[in-house]
C-alpha cells in the first residue's frame, strides 16, 4: 500500500531524525539551551559532556577508518553478477536515486550523479544484450509542491545513451524502494529481472522486489568502498585518519539503509 501524502512526509520527517548530523545538532541544541540558563554547577557540567560528546560523535561519525567499513558491509552484500553471454532477462529495472531540477544557474533539469551512474549501469547491461527492456522508476519525491521525476530524466539520458526510446518503460510514481516494486508490478508483471541500484542499496531492494514475485539478480553499480577488508596499508591514505564529509555522508547512508530495512521488515514488506 503506497502512503498518503500526510504519511509521506512524516516518513520522511522521521528519516531526517535518523541522520547522524541530526542528532550532533540536537546534541549541541540542548547545550546551548542549558548554557542560556542561569549558571549552577550542576548545568555546566551538562553543558561539558554534550559539548565533549557532540565532538566524539562529529569525529567518529565523520571518521572514513569508521565509515567506509560500514557502508563496505552493506555494498559487499551482493557482488557483481557472473553472467554469460547468453543469459537473459525480461527486463532490466533501474531505480532512481534523485533528481537535480531547473533553476536560475542549471540551465536543465538534469539526474543526480547517483541517478546518473546507475541508469549508466543499467544502459551497459542492455547494450550487452540481457534484456529487451530497460525500466526506470522514480517519481517526485518532494513532500511539498511538485517537481521533476526521476524516471523522466533518467530515461532521457538513457536516449541520449543510445538506447531507442521503445525499449524503455518508466514508472513515475514511487518515492520509495517499496513503490518502485510495487510500481514496476503495475508495468511489467512479476518477471525475471536485473535489478541495478548502488551497491549498498540493494540489500534493501532486492528482498522488497522479491516479495512482489519477482525473480531478482542484483547488479550493483556505484560503489564507495574499493576494498573490503581493506587488503593492505596500500588502501588506507592518510587523509583516512581525518574527519571527512564524504565519510559523514556514507555513515548516514548506512544508518539510512538499516533503519529502513527494519522498517521493512517490521512491516511486511521484505
Amino acid at each position: 500500500m503506497e502512503l498518503t501524502p500526510f504519511f509521506f512526509g512524516l516518513y520522511k520527517f522521521v528519516k531526517y531524525g535518523l541522520y547522524p548530523l541530526t542528532w550532533i545538532v540536537l546534541l549541541l541544541g540542548v547545550a546551548t539551551i542549558l548554557a542560556l540558563l542561569p549558571f549552577s554547577s550542576t548545568r555546566l557540567r551538562w553543558i561539558r559532556q554534550l559539548l565533549i560528546s557532540s565532538l566524539f560523535l562529529l569525529i567518529a561519525l565523520s571518521s572514513p577508518l569508521i565509515a567506509t567499513p560500514l557502508i563496505g558491509s552493506l555494498e559487499s552484500w551482493h557482488h557483481t553478477p557472473q553472467l554469460t553471454p547468453t543469459d537473459r532477462f525480461d527486463a532490466i529495472v533501474v531505480l532512481g536515486g534523485g533528481i537535480e531540477a531547473k533553476g536560475s544557474l542549471r540551465p536543465t533539469t538534469e539526474p543526480s550523479s547517483l541517478s546518473r551512474n546507475r541508469t549508466t549501469c543499467g544502459v551497459d547491461l542492455y547494450q550487452q544484450g540481457y534484456a529487451p527492456t530497460l525500466v526506470f522508476t522514480g517519481g517526485d519525491a518532494r513532500i511539498f509542491g511538485t517537481g521533476p521525476q526521476e524516471a523522466v530524466e533518467m530515461k532521457r539520458w538513457a536516449v541520449r545513451l543510445g538506447v531507442p526510446e521503445s525499449a524503455t518503460q518508466t514508472d513515475t510514481e514511487a518515492r520509495n524502494t517499496y513503490e518502485n516494486a510495487t510500481g514496476t508490478k503495475r508495468l511489467i508483471g512479476p518477471a525475471s529481472i536485473l535489478l541495478v541500484s548502488s551497491a549498498s542499496h540493494l540489500p534493501r531492494a532486492v528482498p522488497v522486489f522479491t516479495k512482489q514475485g519477482f525473480r531478482v539478480t542484483p547488479a550493483p553499480c556505484d560503489y564507495a568502498t574499493k576494498n573490503l577488508p581493506r587488503e593492505s596499508w596500500d588502501d588506507i591514505d592518510p587523509f583516512d585518519f581525518l574527519p571527512s564529509d564524504t565519510a559523514l555522508q556514507q555513515t548516514r547512508e548506512f544508518v539510512s539503509e538499516i533503519a529502513g530495512m527494519a522498517v521493512y521488515w517490521l512491516t511486511g514488506k521484505m
